[in-house]
């Protein structure tokens, strides 16, 4: 399959990766995370990328326009934003707060004229303030699939236990003993590689006395070894495999930002989604992209984004997806092939690849990762256990004969709006969107399911 030049762009789903940040620790086994906060820095990378995304999509003279988008005063009807709020603590959400500052600057159009004729404009210059949806992880496993999952730390262990994990460690001990002088008293075993890069990478970027101390290769060599150690851990052979379970939880937000733009009851032609590295990794491995690319199979930089564009080719047909790149402020977006396909992509064709290994449910990503207490499954097996117990007789067998059947029926419904709630069971999501769990997604054109 080509690439068509002229086909028209119809909406873009974006992932995007937070700004530079303060230091940042990482349990080796669970990936707990310490608080960190973002930096002006980081900040200013979000910005630039915002204002890189509105140069593509939001102005009117670029081939890559969102046809119909406002290109001044944002209109909510035609946007979905949502930033995880537990990794790094407040860092994604920060950092998306000053890319939607770029995408959306402020604008004297930001006013309102009262009734006795004065104008007001909004602070700031008309700084407009856009809603982003937070997702906190322990309600929501969409963004962070990882956290809490037993299941992907025992794949961790396992790949900590491996005979590859073995003679990596074995060929970078040498190196890794070179660096005690430069990780103050941090752990230089290869199961601590994330901790020992961000520490380095962190000080080499804010630390004038460490950076000029530090040998000129330490870093990169470093980041190699940090890139091969999150690669493994944050992906799997199998596409379904628990390796891949941050992709797998995102991979609802992605296919109902398809559904909002082929849905033409829906207004909302780009969905934004802003994540820590993790699901990159997963979503580059179960792509076929980074096989494809293997310098894509590591961690991407601050600023990071996809953009998955829906364009509709102009011989007619259905809609396709291109896969669009860019690692970090300084990089330009690169097209790259994906699903061991050439050129964009059917969108049924993505559908059948990542629809079928989805975790759309709160119940699936419990029964997935084997747990019963947290991110809402502690809820769902009580409310599962109690509508069972409640259901069962416990009167005579006459007087469960009237009585059974009615109370029943109560408890089901109860469970039902409980199990709602908590995701397993889903309520019609069309509309605009706004539930913080995933959920079922039905792809449609023109009113006619794809």
């Amino acid at each position: 399959m080509s690439q068509d030049t002229d086909n028209q762009l119809l909406g873009v789903v974006l992932l995007v990766r937070h700004g530079d940040r303060q230091g940042f620790y990482q349990d080796p086994d669970t990936y707990t995370a310490t608080a960190t906060q973002i930096t002006p820095l980081g900040n200013q990378q979000e910005f630039l990328l915002g204002s890189y995304l509105r140069s593509l999509y939001l102005n009117e003279s670029s081939p890559s326009y969102i046809p119909g988008m406002s290109t001044g005063l944002f209109n909510p009807a035609q946007v979905y934003i949502q930033a995880d709020f537990g990794d790094e603590n407040g860092v994604i959400y920060d950092s998306c707060v000053s890319l939607t500052q770029g995408l959306w600057p402020a604008t004297l159009s930001n006013n309102i004229t009262l009734a006795n004729g004065t104008t007001i404009m909004a602070p700031l210059g008309g700084y407009q303030y856009i809603p982003i949806e937070t997702v906190d992880p322990n309600l929501s496993i969409a963004l962070e699939g990882f956290a809490n999952c037993n299941t992907f730390n025992t794949h961790t262990t396992e790949f900590y236990n491996s005979s590859i994990f073995q003679e990596m460690a074995t060929q970078s001990a040498a190196f890794l003993d070179l660096l005690p002088p430069y990780l103050n008293g941090r752990s230089v075993q290869l199961e601590n590689m994330w901790n020992i890069y961000d520490f380095m990478n962190v000080n080499d970027i804010h630390n004038a006395t460490f950076a000029n101390a530090l040998p000129a290769t330490y870093l990169a060599q470093v980041q190699t070894l940090a890139n091969w150690h999150e690669y493994n851990v944050f992906s799997d052979q199998s596409i379904s495999g628990v390796g891949n379970i941050a992709g797998l939880a995102i991979l609802p937000s992605i296919l109902n930002g398809f559904a909002d733009i082929t849905n033409s009851t829906s207004p909302v032609q780009l969905s934004i989604t802003a994540i820590s590295y993790k699901p990159f990794l997963s979503l580059f491995n179960m792509t076929g992209v980074a096989s494809a690319n293997p310098s894509l199979a590591g961690i991407v930089n601050y600023a990071a984004a996809v953009a998955l564009e829906l364009r509709q080719p102009s011989g007619g047909g259905e809609p396709v997806i291109r896969f669009n790149f860019k690692n970090g402020t300084d990089a330009d977006f690169v097209t790259y092939n994906f699903l061991n396909l050439t050129g964009d992509v059917p969108l049924s064709a993505f559908i059948d690849a990542m629809a079928p290994v989805a975790v759309n449910t709160t119940a699936t990503w419990c029964s997935v990762c084997a747990n019963d207490q947290d991110s809402g499954c502690a809820a769902l097996a009580l409310a599962t256990e109690q509508g069972e117990a409640a259901a069962r007789p416990k009167i005579s067998p006459a007087g469960a004969g009237v009585l059974g059947a009615g109370l029943t029926l109560i408890v089901v419904a109860l469970m039902g709006f409980t199990l709602a709630f908590l995701g397993v069971l889903t309520i019609s999501r069309f509309g605009r969107r706004r539930s913080r769990h995933p959920g079922a997604f039905e792809l449609k054109k023109d009113g006619e399911s794809i």
